[in-house]
């Protein structure tokens, strides 16, 4: 009861921190957890921290930066071949087909057995209205980015190879959603620990990376490359391959609290690398040749992610909508202009390209850096392949929502 009692008085001294600071121009919003040039993060709803964003963005209403469009203007998007979207879809269905304005449309494609483009075709036109997604200052293109599952090999105890701990969540570690007081900080939230009656923030990287860590004991597995680790931290889901070859799947649990800060933008600021190589590829390198100075590198970046493990046998990692993500047929938005679950047709480029890339993409996932009307990440896959193209694109697209026809209604 005691804890209890401190976690109502945390509540309401957040809240009015919160209003007091929004009354300035500023509100709670998540940070980006990505380096200038490696893939964003996604998978997690992992970054919730802190920073200013302009006072017009806080006050935008759910989804109404989505335009209304007839059919009869979108039919191109319908060239993709989008049968091959079909099981993603159904998988979304699964994450929505109990909310009022998705169970008449999933109860239908429900029934579709083994469909065809045609058959696919029809059935979101006939059961969905198109919408143009756009941003706050009415533009309708935007930054579409790629991640990946990463794979690496590791095991559940630790030896002289596998030296690097990946933890799961603390039980220390407190989240308030801010949002069970106060609808309008829906996805804003704060993380820390009891220290008394006083919530403080978590511990940092380094405290957690020192030698004498708080965690010790609670770690899942442990992995042979730092690096590899921190990269994991920022897809927020993984394949750890034992020593028995079994396949451990793992997920994003939950985050320290503290801000996101880029070593690529480190690094280059230090005049260790160039724009240019500060890739995902490029700090591995410089990690490989610069060990004496990775531990430091990293603890610049306070930030930290824990994990938890996955069901065996799932075919993908699971976004935020709780199902199961497909590869090159799942992207994470920004749940406040898109609504998570939704099919989405994407047109933008393949990765450091000017081919088009033009297909029918489920909305089931959001990340800390993907912020915006018209954002995206598209969910490559897993391995290695799939790694390269997600940390290679960073190309400009264009997103149009199909929602259930009366969803405005």
């Amino acid at each position: 009861m005691q804890k209890l009692s401190i976690l109502i008085k945390l509540y309401i001294l957040i809240l009015l921190a919160l209003l007091s600071t929004s009354c300035a121009n500023r509100i709670v919003k998540p940070a980006c957890n990505c380096d200038d040039n490696t893939p964003t993060v996604a998978v997690i709803e992992a970054q919730k921290n802190t920073e200013s964003i302009k006072p017009n963005e806080s006050k935008i209403a759910e989804y109404s930066l989505l335009k209304p469009i007839s059919w009869r203007n979108a039919e191109i998007l319908l060239d993709d071949n989008t049968v091959e979207a079909w099981e993603a879809w159904l998988q979304s269905c699964q994450g929505l087909k109990n909310k009022p304005k998705w169970k008449a449309v999933c109860q239908t494609a429900s029934i579709i057995n083994q469909p065809n483009d045609a058959d696919v075709n029809r059935y979101f036109v006939q059961n969905f209205d198109v919408f143009q997604a756009s941003n706050v200052d009415g533009s309708e293109t935007g930054l579409i980015t790629g991640y990946y599952v990463p794979k690496m090999r590791g095991s559940r105890t630790k030896t002289a190879q596998f030296l690097q701990p990946v933890y799961r969540e603390p039980t220390d570690l407190i989240t308030v959603e801010l949002s069970e007081l106060y609808p309008d900080l829906k996805y804003k939230r704060v993380r820390g620990k009891l220290q008394g009656n006083k919530l403080v923030p978590y511990l940092q990287r380094a405290d957690i990376d020192s030698a004498n860590t708080p965690l010790a004991g609670n770690e899942i597995a442990w992995v042979a490359d730092a690096v590899e680790l921190f990269f994991l931290q920022i897809q927020g889901s993984g394949i750890i391959e034992l020593e028995n070859g079994q396949q451990l799947p793992i997920g994003y649990a939950n985050q320290n609290g503290h801000a996101y800060n880029s070593i690529g933008k480190i690094l280059i600021e230090r005049g260790e690398l160039t724009r240019d190589q500060a890739s995902m590829q490029g700090i591995k390198n410089w990690a490989l040749k610069n060990p004496q100075k990775l531990q430091e590198l990293l603890n610049t970046n306070p930030s930290y992610v824990f994990f938890r493990e996955l069901p065996a046998g799932l075919p993908g990692p699971l976004g935020a909508l709780g199902v199961p993500i497909t590869a090159e047929r799942s992207v994470a938005i920004d749940p406040k202009f898109v609504p998570l679950g939704a099919p989405i047709f994407l047109s933008t480029t393949q990765p450091n390209s000017n081919k088009p890339l033009q297909r029918l993409m489920m909305a089931q996932d959001t990340g800390g850096a993907i912020k915006g009307g018209v954002r995206a990440d598209f969910y490559w896959g897993a391995g290695d392949v799939a790694g390269a193209k997600a940390g290679s694109m960073k190309q400009a697209g264009k997103v149009w929502v199909l929602l259930p026809k009366g969803f405005f209604n």
